[in-house]
């Protein structure tokens, strides 16, 4: 008689917010991953100012794509959040719509800094500048690849209504990772845009 009492439950949910194993993953991977673009940033600070000449060799990259890539964003990391807020409220509709449009805003991303890769002056192998812009951009990018595929999980997982007011802990902890994601461009952005202009 037991064993049917037991069998008519709802399974548990499992752990939420910091409780959950996979919220302590993320934060593990985030500081790893910080870590190492504090490695690659700290190079170009290092070497730019042990350069003997004109640092960037080639000036400034121009503001004219990275900007809008940086609100934009800036833009993804806002509708994650609200995303997140709407699927603790139990609205899987709002968390639809945050996702899509973080997607989109994502590719976009991408699609922007693609199109000013092939517009610079040098290649990866010009020079010191050449293969730090390269390398600390691309890896950033990699990263945001990472993010869109999350995205994709996270919205098919949606469209299949697991996710509630209840369980929800890897919306959370995709948001974590997108938020990671606009964090470290900005820092990537002050250091190659920002920094050279302001000598």
């Amino acid at each position: 008689m037991s064993e049917i009492l037991l069998s008519n439950r709802k399974l548990p949910v499992g752990s939420k917010g910091t409780l959950a194993s996979g919220w302590w993953g993320m934060i593990a991977l985030i500081a790893t991953e910080a870590t190492l673009f504090a490695y690659l940033l700290f190079s170009y600070f290092f070497l730019a100012s042990h350069a003997l000449g004109r640092w960037p060799p080639y000036g400034p990259p121009k503001l004219r794509i990275a900007v809008p890539g940086t609100l934009i964003l800036i833009l993804g990391s806002v509708v994650m959040a609200w995303g997140e807020r709407g699927i603790e409220r139990g609205k899987p509709r709002r968390l639809m719509a945050a996702l899509t449009a973080a997607l989109v805003l994502g590719i976009a991303f991408l699609a922007m800094q693609f199109y000013e890769w092939s517009g610079e002056p040098f290649k990866l192998s010009t020079g010191v500048y050449s293969s730090l812009y390269f390398t600390i951009t691309g890896f950033h990018m990699l990263h945001v690849l990472v993010g869109l595929l999350m995205l994709v999980f996270l919205l098919l997982w949606t469209g299949f209504g697991y996710f509630n007011a209840v369980r929800h802990a890897a919306v959370s902890i995709g948001v974590i990772y997108w938020h990671f994601v606009t964090v470290v461009w900005i820092a990537v952005f002050f250091t190659f845009y920002i920094a050279p202009r302001l000598g």
